[in-house]
């Protein structure tokens, strides 16, 4: 008979997400993992698998929560050129308030482990994929309403989109100038005039 789990396997797996978010994957210790997670390593490994297995499960938890608050941010503002400028206005408010060195997991998580690991190769580019479906939605809302320019060219306008929000983010993590930052926001966003 199985044993019945004793712990919240969302809650340690936040703590996981939280910790290889802040430390990497290789900087993070299987010790650090199970204090940041309140468990030993034989739950872990029978709940997660071995620390790339609980890596990779971490990022997933991480993608599909940084998909669903990006879309949400989209659709909170009926005007699609003021969605995007929270957005992307966002990121250098979080950075002021927040640790910006931290960044966003999954592009930390392109810098570290996609270029010689095939499979967070394939993780990391799902997910700028699926940004850049959500932008794409949100530019042909503003083509449906008559807000956007006709000719705008929904898909490549949003693979660019999201290429300048992962070079935002990855700026905030040196605490650049502001008003650097947001010369760079107001270029980006003249492409939706």
């Amino acid at each position: 008979m199985a044993r019945t789990r004793e712990f919240d396997e969302q809650k340690v797996l936040d703590a996981a997400m939280r910790l290889f978010w802040e430390k990497g994957y290789e900087a993070t210790s299987l010790s650090d993992l199970t204090a940041a997670m309140g468990v030993q390593r034989p739950s872990i490994y029978s709940a997660f698998g071995d620390k790339k297995e609980l890596f990779e499960a971490a990022l997933r938890k991480y993608n599909q929560l940084h998909a669903a608050s990006i879309r949400t941010k989209l659709k909170k503002f009926s005007s699609v050129k003021q969605a995007f400028r929270s957005l992307f206005e966002g990121i250098i408010t979080k950075a002021g308030d927040s640790r910006p060195d931290i960044g966003c997991f999954c592009i930390n998580t392109m810098v570290e482990l996609a270029p010689h690991d095939p499979k967070f190769e394939v993780l990391t580019r799902e997910h700028q994929l699926y940004l850049a479906s959500v932008f794409q939605e949100t530019i042909e809302r503003g083509l449906e309403s008559g807000e956007l320019r006709p000719d705008i060219q929904a898909e490549d306008l949003a693979k660019n989109l999201v290429v300048s929000m992962i070079g935002l983010t990855v700026m905030m993590k040196s605490r650049p100038e502001q008003l650097f930052a947001e010369q760079s926001i107001a270029l980006t966003l003249s492409l939706l005039d």
